[in-house]
Parts: C-alpha cells; sequence; structure tokens
C-alpha cells in the first residue's frame, strides 16, 4: 500500500508532467528573510505574506477589490449579533491528502488565541469558535463585531491531527528561542507546499496538486525560489543578471536604471503601512542612559521635542528621494478613521524642540538607547541614521543600534528598547487594528501586543473597547479619528510616513500590486 507521501510524490510529478510548456519558477528576493513558519507565531507581513501560498483562511481579500471574499468557507450567515455561521468549501484537501474539517477550523481559530501566539489582534472580539458539524462551524463573539470577515482574511487553518503528532500544539513563541516542529515546517490547503527551508538563505516552494483552486487558478508557477538579501546592490544585481525575476523591494536610487532596462519594469503602489518610532514610557529609568532615576520619555514635552527635531521633508527628499508619504498619522489614508486632520504633522522646529527640551528639565539634553531593524523596511537604517543627527542638534545624543528583523523584533518585544522602529500595516484597513495593538494599554486578547513602549492613557483605553463593539458605523468611525487624534495629541508615537512601494520585475513577469505589499500567489504568471 503506498504511503501519503507516495501518493503525494506521483501527484506531483503527474501535475508537473502534465503541462511542461507551462511550468515555470519564480524567483524573488527581499531584505529579510521570514521569521518562521508557524502560522500563528510572529505577525509579520513578510510573513503572513509567505503564509498566505502555504495555508489558507475562511476569507481571503479580492486582489482587485480588497473585500472579503471566500476561501475555505464558501458562505456565512449572522445567527445574531454574536454568532456568525460558516460553511466549509466541500472536497478540501490539506496536501498531505487529509480532509479539512470544522475540527481543524475550531482548533486553529483558539490556536491563534494561545498565550504564545501574536495573532490574538485578529481574533479580538471572539470569545470560541464551535463545531456545528463536520463542514460547519460557529463563531462565537463577546459582542457585535463589525470588522470580524477582515480580521479573519489574517487567521490561517492548520490541521488539528498534524499539529497533535508533530507535538506543535501551541504556537511558538517567537521571543524565545525554542522551536517546535510547525516553525520549520508547514502542511496546509494552499497552492504551494515547502520542499526547503534554509533560514536567511533560502526558502523553496512547490505546486500542491492537492490544491482545490487550480481550475481557477491564473498562475502557471509551480516553483517558487525565495532567497533573502539583505544588500540592496546585490538584489539588483541579481535582478539585472537575470538571477531574480521579482525584486520585493528595490533600491531607491537603482529605480532609473531598472525603468529604463529593456527586460525590466517597475510597478508602485502606497501601502497600508505606516513607519514610526515608539518610545519606553514605562520605566522609572532607561537602561544605558545618562539621566538616573528618571525617564525623560515619561514628559509629553521630551517626545514633543523629539518629534519636532525630525526633518521629515529632508527624509523624504534624501533618504527616501520622494518615494514616501510623510504623515502626522498612525494610519495610512486607505484605513477607515483616518482624517486629513490627524494627517497634520507637528512642524520641524529645531529651536521649539530644545525649549521643551529645557523647559522638562534637560538643557543639556539626554543620551537615549535607539534600535532600529535594518532589513525589514524601505532604507530603514538610513532613516535611522538621518534621524540620530538630527537629534544630535538638539542635544539628544541617540546610541543607534541595528539589527536584523529576525532578533530585531523578538528584542523589542521583550521590551529592551527605549526608541524603537516600527512599520505598522493595517490588514483589516481599519484603525482599530492598529489602535488596539499599538495604543492600547497592555493586556489580553490582542490589547497592546506591539505597544512595546508600553504607552498607556485611560481615555484611548476607552476608545479602543467602544469601537471594538460599536456598530453605528459613523459613528464608530468618528470614535477611531478621535482616538487617532488623541495619538497625535498625547506624542503616544512619533510618525514618519506611509511606504511607497516600488515593486521590481522582469517584464514577462505579470502581477498585481497590492496595497498589503504581498504577492496574491494565484495571479502571478510567468511568460
Amino acid at each position: 500500500m503506498k504511503t501519503k507521501l507516495a501518493l503525494l510524490s506521483a501527484a506531483l510529478a503527474a501535475s508537473l508532467v502534465a503541462a511542461p510548456a507551462f511550468a515555470k519558477t519564480f524567483k524573488w528576493s527581499s531584505a529579510s528573510d521570514i521569521p518562521t513558519l508557524d502560522i500563528h507565531s510572529q505577525n509579520n507581513a513578510l510573513g503572513n505574506g509567505v503564509h498566505a501560498s502555504i495555508y489558507e483562511s475562511l476569507v481571503y481579500y479580492n486582489s482587485t477589490t480588497f473585500k472579503p471574499e471566500g476561501q475555505l468557507a464558501i458562505s456565512w450567515s449572522q445567527v445574531s449579533p454574536t454568532q456568525m455561521r460558516f460553511v466549509l468549501r466541500p472536497g478540501v484537501k490539506f496536501s498531505d491528502g487529509s480532509p479539512l474539517t470544522a475540527d481543524d477550523v475550531v482548533y486553529s481559530i483558539m490556536r491563534a488565541m494561545a498565550k504564545t501566539s501574536n495573532y490574538a489582534v485578529y481574533t479580538q472580539g471572539i470569545d470560541k469558535a464551535v463545531k456545528v458539524n463536520d463542514t460547519t462551524v460557529d463563531l462565537i463573539m463577546k459582542g457585535p463585531n463589525p470588522v470580524l470577515l477582515n480580521q479573519l482574511t489574517e487567521l490561517r487553518i492548520m490541521s488539528k491531527a498534524w499539529a497533535e503528532k508533530n507535538k506543535s500544539v501551541e504556537p511558538k513563541d517567537i521571543r524565545t528561542k525554542d522551536e517546535s516542529y510547525a516553525h520549520r515546517n508547514a502542511m496546509g490547503t494552499g497552492p504551494f507546499m515547502v520542499k526547503e527551508w534554509q533560514p536567511d538563505q533560502k526558502l523553496v516552494l512547490v505546486k500542491n496538486p492537492l490544491w482545490w483552486g487550480w481550475a481557477n487558478a491564473k498562475t502557471n508557477v509551480t516553483e517558487i525560489i525565495y532567497t533573502p538579501i539583505k544588500s540592496e546592490a546585490t538584489r539588483v544585481a541579481a535582478l539585472l543578471s537575470g538571477e531574480l525575476d521579482f525584486v520585493l523591494d528595490p533600491s531607491l536610487q537603482d529605480l532609473g536604471r531598472i525603468r529604463s532596462g529593456a527586460n525590466l519594469k517597475v510597478i508602485d503602489g502606497v501601502e497600508n503601512r505606516t513607519i514610526f518610532f515608539g518610545m519606553d514610557q514605562h520605566r522609572d529609568e532607561l537602561p544605558g542612559s545618562n539621566i538616573k532615576g528618571k525617564n525623560p520619555l515619561k514628559d509629553q514635552r521630551v517626545r514633543m521635542a523629539l518629534y519636532q527635531g525630525i526633518d521629515i521633508a529632508s527624509i523624504n527628499r534624501v533618504t527616501m528621494r520622494g518615494l514616501s508619504q510623510p504623515t502626522g498619522a498612525l494610519v495610512a489614508p486607505q484605513v477607515t478613521g483616518w482624517t486629513k486632520g490627524v494627517d497634520k504633522r507637528f512642524a520641524y522646529d529645531p529651536e521649539a524642540a530644545k525649549k521643551l527640551l529645557a523647559d522638562a528639565g534637560y538643557p543639556q539634553g539626554f543620551e537615549v538607547d535607539f534600535a532600529c531593524p535594518n532589513n525589514r523596511y524601505i532604507n530603514d537604517e538610513e532613516i535611522c541614521q538621518a534621524v540620530t543627527a538630527m537629534w544630535a542638534k538638539i542635544g539628544v545624543k541617540a546610541k543607534l543600534r541595528t539589527l536584523p528583523l529576525v532578533t530585531y523584533f523578538p528584542m523589542i518585544q521583550r521590551y529592551e528598547a527605549s526608541i524603537y522602529m516600527l512599520g505598522w500595516g493595517v490588514p483589516t484597513f481599519d484603525a482599530l487594528y492598529s489602535l488596539q495593538s499599538l495604543t492600547r494599554s497592555v493586556g489580553a486578547g490582542g490589547d497592546g501586543n506591539y505597544n512595546v513602549g508600553r504607552y498607556s492613557n485611560p481615555r484611548m483605553d476607552a476608545l479602543v473597547e467602544r469601537t471594538k463593539k460599536e456598530t453605528d458605523l459613523k459613528l464608530r468611525t468618528e470614535l477611531l479619528t478621535e482616538a487617532l487624534q488623541l495619538s497625535n495629541d498625547t506624542v503616544s508615537h512619533l510618525p514618519l510616513h506611509n511606504q511607497i512601494i516600488p515593486w521590481a520585475m522582469k517584464k514577462n513577469v505579470d502581477v498585481v500590486h497590492r496595497a498589503d505589499n504581498r504577492l496574491d500567489w494565484r495571479l502571478i504568471v510567468v511568460k
């Protein structure tokens, strides 16, 4: 009797032989590697986009309309204001041949709510998942939730039996070095399977012949090879030489050369991701600072001084070469709650910044730890270097340290940075996602899960809690805007800009640019 692996290998071989003229390899790169293959461990945009090629969710965004549409669910209905029923797609199989059932969905939703999960923000408002029958699942809510479908686009489904067999029942805790099987291995229902992952070197995915959606998929790709390349020059050189088909984050200084290349093209789009700095507003004394017994960052005047010491126009012009949208808000314009009013920045004013520092009791400035990633966001290290020089002019001596993505994010989540850079995309396209994660006091259920500066404001907490359950959409939007303005008024963070994302590729590659800066694997065509 043939094993499942043998049957799978035979099916894969047959699928590749069936249409050799159309079988294509898609080779792509960006600066950093994914942090894990565990779909509930680290809420990281690059990782989420790759996970979506292997695992699937009940619903997923349409790449044209960006409205949630059925993926593993074929229909859903509101049984009551606090009960949503989902009917599963029939005939769906995991890549090992086992059928998708309601047990897998219930298990995965509850796994995303585990203490070691970084996906609790997507389960916001969910009390529990309940099996109705093998093909039907109910989500029971703590109260009405107007953005539930948006949240579900990021809650991918794992096989319960596979997780139990491989001792991966709970997500890997990204803050520790402990590993589980699901950290380095994956088994989902999506169009591709993991063939090989060598962290920081190469990830190879191959076609999953058992995927339910091949009949309607536009892609002709049967193999995906992802190579993380930290060096901008090396990434671009690989694209120019033909070694790569696609670069997610080409260097800004090379865009002109790429655009003029006979066999290359660039497509641009505004990402719904805002880059900002957070500040430790919790400790009574900052580690490594020359100020003892006090934390300057607790003083709003100091935070405002840091804000007004940043010349955002210079960063836009010099560092970003015009490819950024300077902002005063924590969210991008595509996000519900954003207005032109909350987007208005405080003026760049070094003299006002110096006065604020003096008024706060720091006429000579102070020393402070400053941590940034060096391979996550567009020109992240260069931005931080520029800001370090700007702050030096107002007397703040920022001691810059830069780290790669895989060590940077666990570090800041352990609250080990005084000032840190973060880029926050909004998969739900709703400001609650940002406000709950970044400005809500740290608590359970995703509250403050990336509030690593531990900002805390009772009014903000009340606004976040109210918007979680408010069903009057007009009033809810007004509450989100009020909360965003409160963030500005209290200088909870130092917003910089919204990223403008250029994708560089060979002319024979067709992709759909998305505001969440991820590829839709179902639509990639290599001619």
